[in-house]
């Protein structure tokens, strides 16, 4: 049954197992595809973050002495009720975040992926034994840390929170959430569904907020480690502020993905791959598109992506970006470009949904002539536009990806596997794709970029993410004192 979250109830904060009401102010969380009222959000405060991690503490003496297949059967049950409730989770996703049916349904079936690389670590975290001398053995353990934190953003509601919570918890941990305060209808879900799976009380909490609780979590001494996906801005100071009271910490921050084109691309695979990657959950993605670097004659693939863009529609299968602010700082962005002479070949400014004039949109943008100087080139505009510089040949191209401050991701588009396996070595970026314009790894392979997309050691998801999440212990035992020894034992 969907929950009457949809009808304006407040969000509330989920401790111990139980939603609490909350005197704190609270902020309206507005559906961006028209602009209509949701619900309203609590901005909780340090002391909310003490209970619900109290509560976590608690709950962790239980929950870490249960064996990890023990723990793994709730997410077994949980991934069923994601898929028994996939029409209720993607029309959630869709009604606080803007995007289209299609898109938030993919979010919901990676969760479901998630989940299911998760379930799978009985058979990947396997203790290790050996005797390493006569008589004497040496085995190593891996154990959970305790409490952790997680903060996430708002243009994944859905699925980013899944990148952490089923494989931190599966691995024994308790856990603080913090969902984007403008999308906090996804996590109260997922809170529930997990009660219904048969999770303990504790183990899950959901503390909703703003700046204050992302402090608060940096700062509790009892948080052992915080996971951070958002801006590099604000991943810059999280991993500071948490790192500074010596908790693990891995922050992912922005980035600004460039797709190299070369001119021997099969122009149609490449002109839909492109703008796709662009436009695709309305540019707010960490994965899309962003600079295009159109290696000497590629006109004829940019006139195919112009054609591309005709089929996208506002309001239908182009979804509205999150705020009104946001609009106005991309729609800025192409007035700077247009001003400091590139030449605008598609214009999404201005773009009105009819029925849906109080919403967000910004229509798929298209600005050719861009210089590495500019704007456009090095900020992450984090909507539906796509930057494009020419480039005399691959040296160049890779030069221009390499000058970027962020590594999230790049691409290339070509038919030579020679000139391929130049940008796959030479690229700065911890995500390549070849042919592929969002090359977002597939589990059990780990999320994660370099340079200024990603703060700490490891990556969020994957096999890499069981090291953050867990810690060695390592147990040396003898027990026949007629053994023979040597210096070894």
């Amino acid at each position: 049954m969907m929950s009457d979250i949809t009808t304006q109830t407040p969000v509330e904060n989920f401790i111990n197992g139980k939603f609490l009401k909350n005197n704190q102010p609270t902020l309206d969380v507005l559906n961006p595809a028209d602009g209509s009222f949701i619900s309203t959000v609590p901005l909780s405060s340090s002391q909310d973050v003490d209970g619900a991690v109290q509560a976590a503490a608690k709950a962790f003496i239980g929950w870490s002495k249960m064996t990890l297949k023990e723990r793994v059967q709730i997410f077994f049950r949980y991934r069923a009720l994601l898929e028994r409730d996939m029409d209720e989770l993607t029309k959630l996703v869709q009604l606080e975040n803007g995007k289209t049916y299609g898109e938030a349904k993919a979010e919901v079936e990676k969760s479901m992926e998630l989940c299911e690389f998760a379930v799978s670590l009985p058979q990947i975290v396997v203790n290790e034994v050996q005797e390493v001398s006569k008589g004497v053995e040496c085995r190593i353990e891996r154990k959970p840390l305790g409490v952790v934190a997680s903060i996430s953003p708002f243009n994944f509601p859905n699925m980013v929170p899944h990148w952490t919570i089923p494989n931190a918890l599966i691995l024994g941990n308790t856990m603080v959430m913090k969902p984007s305060e403008v999308v906090p209808l996804s996590t109260v879900r997922m809170a529930e569904l997990l009660k219904e799976a048969g999770l303990p009380d504790g183990v899950f909490n959901l503390v909703n907020g703003g700046k204050e609780v992302v402090e608060a979590i940096c700062d509790h001494p009892d948080i052992k480690a915080v996971s951070f996906v958002g801006s590099t801005k604000v991943a810059k100071i999280v991993y500071k502020r948490a790192t500074s009271t010596l908790k693990r910490c891995v922050a992912l921050g922005g980035a600004k993905n460039h797709l190299l084109v070369l001119p021997d691309a099969n122009p149609d695979m490449t002109a839909s791959n492109v703008v796709a990657s662009m436009s695709g959950c309305a540019g707010q993605r960490c994965m899309a598109a962003s600079v295009m670097v159109g290696v000497d004659k590629v006109q004829h693939i940019i006139d195919k992506m112009v054609d591309e863009t005709k089929k996208l529609i506002p309001g239908d299968n182009l979804g509205s970006v999150i705020s009104a602010a946001a609009k106005e700082r991309i729609e800025r962005y192409i007035g700077e470009a247009e001003s400091n002479g590139a030449k605008i070949l598609v214009d999404g400014r201005n773009t009105i949904v009819a029925g849906k004039e109080g919403g967000f949109y910004v229509g798929p943008t298209i600005i050719d002539y861009v210089t590495t100087d500019m704007s456009v080139a090095r900020e992450e505009i984090f909507g539906p536009v796509i930057s494009i510089i020419r480039a005399k040949d691959l040296d160049e191209a890779i030069e221009i990806e390499n000058g970027s401050n962020y590594g999230n991701a790049a691409a290339v588009f070509t038919q030579s596997g020679g000139l391929a396996k130049q940008v796959m070595d030479r690229a700065s970026a911890g995500m390549i794709g070849v042919n592929i314009g969002v090359p977002v790894p597939r589990e059990p392979f780990s999320f994660g970029g370099w340079n200024e997309s990603k703060f700490g050691v490891g990556d969020i998801t994957g096999r890499s993410s069981i090291e953050f999440w867990t810690q060695n212990k390592k147990t040396t035992t003898k027990w026949n004192p007629q053994a023979q020894t040597n210096w070894m034992s």
